[in-house]
């Protein structure tokens, strides 16, 4: 029997991630030893794909272990300015692909910070604790920096005399951005009088951004929506919540195993979409196989 499936054309690695796989591929192709500082995409299936290719991913603490001269890939993430020192320390050759998106941020955040910290001023930064983009950001700053991961963890914050200035990971939802953005201006305010110490900073991947709209559109368009992504990414954590929101046929899958044929109605129309970290072949091969259902 089987269904009709439609691919999102914008779902899938993002320019970021696209750039730091293809080095990676370069590389491990030519036989090079490669070693990844983390893992490059957080999607299993791409992992395994790599692994079988030579890839080697690595936690920071191992760097100490490896010889001078050893390889090591600064994954689309970022890091911080400690991994640098260490790596120049220890005589690594580091393949930088940070993306260019993080690497304007870094360098906002530090420029920022020199800024504002004379002055008594704190940094804020809308993200997840412990994602690998925001401990390169707040490595920027030697940690002197408030994360929030959700509005109501601004109680509890208390903020300084001096300038606050705010930045976003680059894939965190907008909306909730602007929500987070809109208390701490109302707190201030009522604090103040005024926000004449606050500085917003619109950090947010232009490309990540724009995949709201159209993803609530190419969600709200199917009976039924699978949400490709690994569970380990921020980024696909908030686009699968705005498809749930507009369809409440989405379901979060991983890969093929994840299918549950007990979803699926009789005309149903699928629509396959994941998120920046999703590669292409891995929705293909879901489509395929939703597509030779019984």
């Amino acid at each position: 029997m089987g269904y009709k499936t439609t691919i999102d054309k914008y779902s899938g690695f993002c320019g970021g991630v696209i750039r730091a796989i293809e080095r990676a591929e370069q590389l491990v192709d030519a036989g090079e030893t490669l070693y990844s500082l983390g893992a490059v995409v957080h999607n299993n299936e791409e992992l395994l794909r790599l692994g079988k290719k030579g890839l080697k991913v690595i936690t920071k603490d191992r760097l100490n272990e490896l010889p001078p001269g050893t390889k090591i890939l600064i994954r689309a993430h970022g890091e911080p300015l400690s991994t640098y020192e260490l790596a120049s320390k220890k005589e690594l050759e580091l393949i930088e692909c940070t993306c260019p998106v993080v690497l304007q941020l870094q360098k906002k955040v530090r420029k920022e910070y020199a800024r504002i910290h004379p002055m008594g001023g704190q940094i804020i930064i809308f993200g997840k604790p412990g994602h690998a983009e925001v401990d390169g950001l707040t490595g920027q700053v030697s940690g002197n920096a408030i994360v929030l991961d959700h509005i109501e963890d601004l109680n509890g914050v208390i903020f300084p005399d001096g300038p606050v200035s705010v930045f976003s990971q680059t894939t965190k939802n907008p909306s909730e951005y602007e929500n987070l953005c809109r208390e701490i201006r109302r707190r201030i305010i009522r604090q103040d009088g005024d926000d004449k110490r606050l500085t917003v900073f619109n950090t947010i991947c232009k490309q990540v951004s724009g995949r709201q709209a159209r993803l609530e559109a190419f969600a709200s368009a199917h009976s039924i929506i699978l949400f490709i992504s690994g569970k380990e990414s921020s980024n696909g954590k908030v686009l699968y919540h705005i498809c749930k929101s507009v369809n409440e046929r989405s379901y979060f899958i991983e890969n093929e195993l994840d299918i549950n044929p007990e979803w699926f109605r009789s005309g149903d129309s699928v629509g396959i979409c994941g998120a920046t970290s999703t590669p292409a072949w891995l929705m293909q091969a879901i489509a395929r196989n939703v597509e030779q259902l019984p």
